[in-house]
C-alpha cells in the first residue's frame, strides 16, 4: 500500500501484531504516488496486503507472484486496483469495507438528521431571523428514501429504524423481495415512488453503468418540495446539473460528500449554495478511524494464516454489486 495508507492503518502496534503471524515484506510498500510492486520481494509474497494508494494488481504483477495466495486490502472497493486476474488463478480476496461503513454510515445518519430538521435551508434564511414555531421542521414521522440495501444502506437503515423520530423508511433495491425489505423494516418501491413520498433521499447503491445518473433531472423533480439528496455513495449516480437546477431555486437541499465530478471546479454553483453542504469525500473512515481497516485487515491475515474463513471476503460474483 501508500506509504501514507500504511503509516495511518498500520501503527506500530498493528505492525508488530502482523509481525507475530507474518513475515514482513517492507520493500513492497508503494510511495506516493504508486509505483510498480518491487519484483523481487513481489517473487516471495504469499499474501499481499494492500490500502489506498496501491498500485494497480493486473496480469504483468502477478506473473512475478508466482506464490500470492492471498489479497487482503485494508480500505474499501477492491475494483480499482485488482484485475479479473486475481480471481481467475484463485488467489482470496479480502475487503475490509464492514470496517469502513460504520464511519459512512454515521456521516448518513448525521446529514439525514440535519435534512430532517432543514438546517441547511434555515441557517440560509437566519440573516432575515429565526422561523418561528410553526415554520419549523422536525424529524418525527419523516420520510426516508433508501437507495441500495448495501452493507451502509443496511447500516443506516437499522439506525433510522431504532430512532426515537419513528422514521418512515422506503426502499429501492433490484436485488431484494418484498419480504426481504420488511425484515429489514422497511417498505420496497419502484424508485420513482421513492422520489415521490421521500422528504429525505440517501443514496446506497454501487457506481454501475446502469446506475449512472440514477437521479436524473425527472427523479429530482418528483422529490417534494423542501426535500433534501443525501449522498455518501458516488457522485456519477447524480445528474449534477439538474441537481444544481433545483438547488438554486430553492426547491431541494443536498448533503453531498461526493460530486461528480471530483472534486467540483473552483466556482461551481453548489459550493456557494448556502442550502448546499459539500464536503471532501470524508464520510469513510479518516484519522483515527482509519486503524479501524488495518485492524480488520491484520485480523484477516491472520484469517488466512491459521485457516478460518474470512469476514470481508469478496468473490468474483460479487464485483457487479460493489461500489
Amino acid at each position: 500500500m501508500g506509504a501514507d495508507a500504511a503509516t495511518t492503518a498500520l501503527p506500530s502496534d498493528l505492525r508488530h501484531r502482523l509481525a507475530a503471524t507474518v513475515e514482513l515484506e517492507p520493500d513492497l510498500i508503494a510511495p506516493d504516488p504508486p509505483a510498480p510492486y518491487a519484483p523481487d520481494a513481489l517473487a516471495r509474497t504469499e499474501i499481499l496486503l494492500t490500502g489506498w494508494g496501491s498500485p494497480p494488481l493486473d496480469a504483468t504483477a502477478l506473473d512475478r507472484a508466482p506464490r500470492l495466495r492471498a489479497v487482503v486490502h485494508a480500505a474499501g472497493s477492491v475494483k480499482q486496483h485488482l484485475s479479473p486476474e486475481v480471481w481467475e488463478r484463485g488467489i482470496t480476496v479480502s475487503s475490509a469495507a464492514d470496517a469502513n461503513a460504520a464511519p459512512v454510515a454515521d456521516f448518513t445518519c448525521a446529514a439525514i438528521t440535519l435534512a430532517a430538521k432543514r438546517a441547511l435551508s434555515s441557517a440560509a434564511r437566519y440573516a432575515t431571523g429565526r422561523p418561528g414555531l410553526p415554520d419549523r421542521q422536525g424529524a418525527d414521522g419523516r420520510t426516508v428514501g433508501i437507495i441500495g440495501a448495501s452493507r451502509i444502506g443496511r447500516r443506516v437503515i437499522a439506525r433510522l429504524a431504532a430512532h426515537d423520530a419513528e422514521f418512515r423508511i422506503l426502499l429501492t433495491d433490484p436485488y431484494l423481495t418484498t419480504a426481504d425489505a420488511h425484515a429489514l423494516g422497511t417498505e420496497l418501491v419502484p424508485l420513482d415512488e421513492l422520489c415521490r413520498r421521500s422528504s429525505i433521499v440517501s443514496i446506497h447503491a454501487p457506481q454501475l453503468p446502469e446506475t449512472h445518473r440514477l437521479l436524473n433531472a425527472h427523479r429530482l423533480s418528483l422529490i417534494p418540495d423542501g426535500g433534501t439528496v443525501v449522498n455518501t455513495a458516488r457522485g456519477s449516480l447524480v445528474d449534477t446539473e439538474a441537481l444544481t437546477l433545483e438547488c438554486a431555486t430553492g426547491r431541494l437541499d443536498a448533503c453531498l460528500d461526493v460530486t461528480d465530478p471530483e472534486p467540483l471546479p473552483a466556482g461551481h454553483p453548489l459550493l456557494s449554495l448556502r442550502n448546499v453542504l459539500v464536503t471532501p469525500h470524508i464520510a469513510g473512515a479518516q484519522g483515527s478511524e482509519v486503524r479501524r481497516l488495518g485492524a480488520y485487515a491484520v485480523a484477516e491475515v491472520e484469517r488466512v494464516v491459521h485457516g478460518r474463513p474470512l469476514l470481508g471476503r469478496v468473490t468474483a460474483a460479487d464485483l457487479p454489486r460493489m461500489a
